[in-house]
């Protein structure tokens, strides 16, 4: 298929809505083969296999190359505006400081990346799809239930694709363990056990300090954090949760577990070498990794010297005291799930932990998976014999971060756009909300200490 190109528009410059902008400009939704070939012996005795293919759903066959062109943003920070639109040399009657702005000027591209605040996800993708754009919508859709509804409806009445950026679904190693149940390899699944290991320096910055460390300002933890996690749950399992729920609460980043004579910045305090939680430590060691200069510290501060650093721990929330601050979400939660088919689930959510790949058993009739996020361990019931699944470069991303994933997203919306067909997406707005309908379930489960049928919306 010859090149077609689809052009966008950005609302929200931050790093998650330049991270699809810069993917965009070079994109290619390629299938790549399934999982499988020829496989050999590993040391151990077990059989190994190469990865599986990246980006595309699931091994579907190649369907051509699609370039894309930001051609317009709309970002309220004056410093990272300007540095976007001269990346993506967009003229200045199309950089709008607001994106009531951008909506005003009418349709200006096919599709819009939404990466505002969480807060602020609903009414622009309302407001997009009545003008007819195509929707990348950053997670989660929305901060309640009834505004992620309406989205839903509004891309339904304007025949809007709507993307939610639930990214794992986009990973090889998901498509590998999907081929692997459809496959019949273990038997009919029974119990699935999913572990997120936020990391325990990550979860200060994001949760503790940073831009969702208040569920009034943003939402809570299950739903900013883990929405991720149940929809992939919710995509292996291939069923939604019938009854689910949830214990959790924010049991260390508080007052009363601060140590004695700490000071309320990391700077200034005669406990931070000892403190696990040192933004001094933290920021400063990033100064000579590129990709930690990327983020996190591009949060933080663009001044990329010692003293930029140094004067934003000083001036900025990032330097604060993780036991000083006004956080309130959760540090750990767990979430149950009994499935309409019986099955279930456990899925658990942790601030105390390296910052590592998601880690998941899948327990079957006739076999049983484990998998860290890249390398996926397969033991037949039957023969005894297990078969192990690279479908990551374990050397290339060892953490959480989801980079490939990111990109095959944004393929797979472009190649959508390009083509008219939303199916090139593994899930469409109503498979988003209804993840997003189970966190909420979970919430209500959390707080008032009851089982919540989800179907029924009633406590137990």
């Amino acid at each position: 298929m010859e090149a077609s190109g689809v052009t966008l528009a950005v609302a929200g410059a931050g790093i998650r809505g330049a991270t699809y902008a810069r993917r965009a400009l070079a994109t290619a939704h390629r299938g790549e083969a399934a999982p499988g070939g020829a496989g050999g012996r590993s040391p151990s005795g077990s059989t190994e296999r190469g990865g599986a293919a990246a980006g595309g759903v699931g091994g579907r066959p190649p369907s051509g190359r699609h370039s894309a062109t930001v051609v317009a943003v709309a970002e309220p920070d004056p410093a990272r505006r300007e540095r976007f639109a001269a990346e993506h040399r967009i003229p200045p009657e199309r950089v709008f400081a607001d994106w009531r702005d951008l909506a005003a000027a009418g349709r200006l591209a096919d599709g819009v990346i939404i990466a505002t605040q969480d807060a602020e996800h609903a009414e622009p993708a309302i407001r997009f799809a009545d003008l007819g754009y195509h929707i990348l919508l950053e997670k989660p859709m929305a901060t309640n239930e009834a505004d992620a509804a309406a989205i839903v409806a509004a891309a339904r009445r304007n025949g809007s694709t709507l993307a939610v950026c639930h990214v794992l679904r986009y990973t090889p190693y998901t498509a590998v363990i999907r081929e692997l149940i459809a496959a019949g390899r273990i038997g009919t699944p029974i119990s699935i056990q999913h572990l997120e290991p936020v990391g325990w320096w990550h979860h200060a910055h994001s949760y503790v300090r940073g831009n969702w460390r208040r569920e009034d300002e943003s939402g809570p933890m299950l739903m900013t954090k883990s929405c991720h996690d149940i929809d992939w749950i919710i995509h292996v399992m291939g069923e939604v949760p019938a009854r689910v729920s949830s214990f959790g609460r924010l049991s260390h980043f508080r007052p009363e577990n601060r140590p004695a004579g700490a000071a309320d910045r990391c700077l200034d305090c005669k406990v931070e070498p000892a403190c696990p939680y040192s933004a001094k430590r933290l920021y400063l060691s990033c100064l000579d990794d590129p990709d930690l200069r990327a983020w996190p510290l591009s949060v933080v501060t663009t001044d990329h010297t010692e003293a930029g650093v140094r004067t934003a721990l000083r001036e900025g929330p990032y330097g604060r005291c993780v036991y000083a601050g006004d956080n309130d979400v959760v540090d750990h939660q767990v979430v149950n799930m009994e499935f309409p088919s019986g099955a279930t689930g456990a899925f658990t959510m942790t601030a105390f932990s390296p910052y590592v790949q998601r880690q998941t058993r899948i327990f079957g009739t006739a076999g049983f998976i484990e998998g860290d996020g890249a390398r996926l361990t397969l033991r037949d019931f039957v023969t005894g014999e297990e078969e192990i699944f690279e479908t990551a470069d374990h050397h290339r991303s060892p953490d959480g971060r989801h980079d490939d994933a990111d990109d095959a997203l944004a393929d797979a919306f472009i190649a959508a756009i390009a083509t008219g067909d939303p199916s090139l997406l593994p899930s469409d707005a109503q498979e988003s909300l209804a993840a997003h309908r189970v966190v909420w379930a979970a919430e209500r489960a959390r707080h008032s200490g009851t089982v919540v049928d989800i179907a029924k919306g009633t406590a137990q």
